[in-house]
């Protein structure tokens, strides 16, 4: 018999829930109320936990929204409005969604409060974007989309918490914060039955595995069109507000967290993964292939491109330098990867915590009022967001994958040290 988070996830990942949408209301009577079962103090010492791992918390976001374009019917519509296809409109796109998710934590969840005002603006614009989504025959906002968005900033962080150096600091914490995401799930129009944060942390954490595992590391393996370009432009944009972005190095170490075989870091990840190679190839020689399909489910949901496999080889990962993906990083990708891992560890102690969740907090505070990176790409008009205004579109078209892999050229020493510069 299965388990409640499979019989969840079953469920989730039906036609119905696909079908169904966020909303069913007209935009103009759509209406936010907490919910019956809603714990006040329950919910403040969720928001606490993000604010005592805040630059974790956040970062761990980032690489859940790059994974999220990876769902087919969820970037479908996001290049369907136009308002992230350029690197002008992801900027102000993805800084409104942080800031956006920031004033969640910050503020108290009343009637009126900034944090409901913020609910309330997001809930309403996956309401028009579901319409006019339908009316382009491009499908709706739908609850499963919303769930599996869910997943992008909560999913990463439970998995894997070390992996961003999340400690619980207080009995509970988890508990508390898989409520308070409960809550925030509700406030958007989640049903509680396609609520992926759960009753409690445990079952949560169970979906959040089983959706990594039948969802995300399968389309994560095998990206829908114009992925590379949206993640891209996104991480393009949002490195006018953090410079410490590296595209190529965001993009792998996503790949790192949802398990996409040959993606690793560490040697641990490494030994495991050769082990692994060698059950699979069940006493045939070393340099024999290996099909990355062996490693992971069948992709849950419909809308993948049809690729050839890809193979893995033994030999191809003696040492982390020599797997196929990771020694095709640039040096600052690799650079990039190396300076996070030692932040997550220094964020493990109480002054690491305190010192770089300080810098993180100026950063925001410059990100809604100084950005100014940004200025000298946009403009400083065009770079202040308001959160409560609706993002602008333009005509730009999407560029497909291959494009991003075409005429790449070998680093070069000199260029390698250069781009630790700029």
């Amino acid at each position: 018999m299965p388990s409640s988070a499979e019989a969840f996830v079953d469920a989730l990942l039906t036609q119905e829930a696909f079908d169904h949408p966020s909303d069913n209301v007209k935009p103009e009577e759509l209406a936010l109320e907490l919910p019956k079962w809603f714990d006040e103090e329950k919910f403040n010492k969720g928001r606490k936990f993000y604010l005592d791992n805040c630059f974790a918390m956040s970062s761990s976001m980032l690489l859940g929204l790059a994974a999220v374009f990876a769902i087919p019917s969820i970037l479908r519509i996001l290049v369907g409005t136009r308002r992230s296809n350029s690197v002008y409109t992801a900027y102000r796109r993805y800084l409104s969604t942080l800031l956006h998710t920031i004033s969640w934590f910050e503020n108290e969840l009343k009637p009126g409060s900034l944090s409901w005002k913020s609910l309330y603006t997001v809930r309403s614009r996956h309401l028009r974007a579901g319409l006019a989504s339908k009316v382009k025959g491009m499908g709706v906002v739908s609850q499963r989309d919303l769930a599996l968005t869910q997943f992008g900033f909560i999913g990463f962080s439970m998995l894997k918490p070390d992996k961003f150096g999340i400690r619980q600091l207080h009995e509970d914490d988890w508990e508390a914060y898989n409520y308070t995401w409960r809550v925030i799930g509700y406030m958007i129009g989640i049903e509680d039955r396609y609520n992926i944060a759960r009753d409690t942390f445990e079952e949560t954490l169970e979906v959040c595995q089983l959706l990594k595992e039948r969802v995300y590391t399968p389309c994560l393996e095998n990206v829908p069109e114009y992925f590379e370009h949206t993640a891209r432009v996104m991480l393009e944009g949002l490195w006018n507000i953090n410079p410490t972005i590296e595209t190529d190095a965001v993009l792998y170490w996503c790949r790192v967290l949802a398990d996409v075989p040959g993606y690793i870091y560490t040697e641990s990840e490494r030994m495991n993964f050769q082990m692994k190679l060698k059950e699979k190839l069940k006493g045939k020689p070393l340099d024999t292939g290996v099909d990355s399909t062996e490693f992971m489910c069948k992709p849950a949901i419909d809308g993948l491109p049809k690729t050839p496999p890809r193979l893995l080889y033994y030999k191809d990962f003696n040492t982390i330098e020599t797997t196929p993906y990771y020694k095709h990083l640039t040096f600052k990708a690799k650079y990039k990867m190396f300076m996070f891992n030692q932040y997550s560890t220094l964020y493990t102690s109480y002054l690491g915590r305190l010192y770089i969740n300080l810098n993180f907090w100026f950063s925001v505070f410059l990100m809604r009022y100084f950005p100014y990176l940004a200025f000298f790409k946009f403009g400083i008009k065009k770079s202040l967001v308001n959160i409560f205004e609706e993002d602008p579109t333009d005509e730009t078209k999407p560029v497909s994958n291959a494009e991003y892999f075409k005429n790449r050229k070998p680093e070069t020493w000199y260029s390698a040290a250069l781009s630790l510069i700029w």
